[in-house]
């Protein structure tokens, strides 16, 4: 994918800057407590499960299990310019939940399939979207 500019940048913050970081040199991450050992997708500064600040990143997988996708057809301002596109909901093989594009077309998904996660060059912060997994993913 080629480089562009976000229309709708994300906020980086102190906290945020690492797994904004991780994405550009080709990681995905994000953080486990290290009391209960809670993984919390988005990364969180403090655990939803014990409430410990206590956390650390770790590397995840990318890889995990389409469950539910959609396809915006009409778009906000901001993005119409790249509607069509698919959003899905995938299940991480770490054991969290996340919500991103979905580099296929809709004819070509179904539940159950399995994906991987892919950076999208951008700026201000590279992005995540997903491919079908074995699937190479062209510019």
């Amino acid at each position: 994918m080629t480089m562009s500019e976000l229309a709708y940048p994300p906020r980086i913050t102190t906290f945020t800057a690492p797994f904004w970081d991780a994405l550009r040199s080709g990681t995905f991450t994000t953080t486990r407590c290290n009391r209960c050992e809670h993984i919390t997708f988005p990364p969180k500064p403090v655990c939803p499960d014990c409430w410990s600040d206590d956390v650390s990143w770790i590397e995840l997988s990318g890889r995990g299990t389409l469950r539910s996708y959609t396809e915006v057809v009409i778009a906000p301002a901001m993005f119409a310019h790249e509607a069509p596109y698919v959003l899905c909901l995938v299940d991480l093989d770490e054991g969290v939940r996340c919500v991103s594009r979905v580099l296929a077309s809709w004819d070509d998904l179904r539940p159950d399939m399995r994906v991987r996660v892919t950076m999208r060059e951008a700026e201000p912060a590279h992005l995540f979207e997903f491919v079908l997994d074995g699937e190479e993913v062209t510019p």
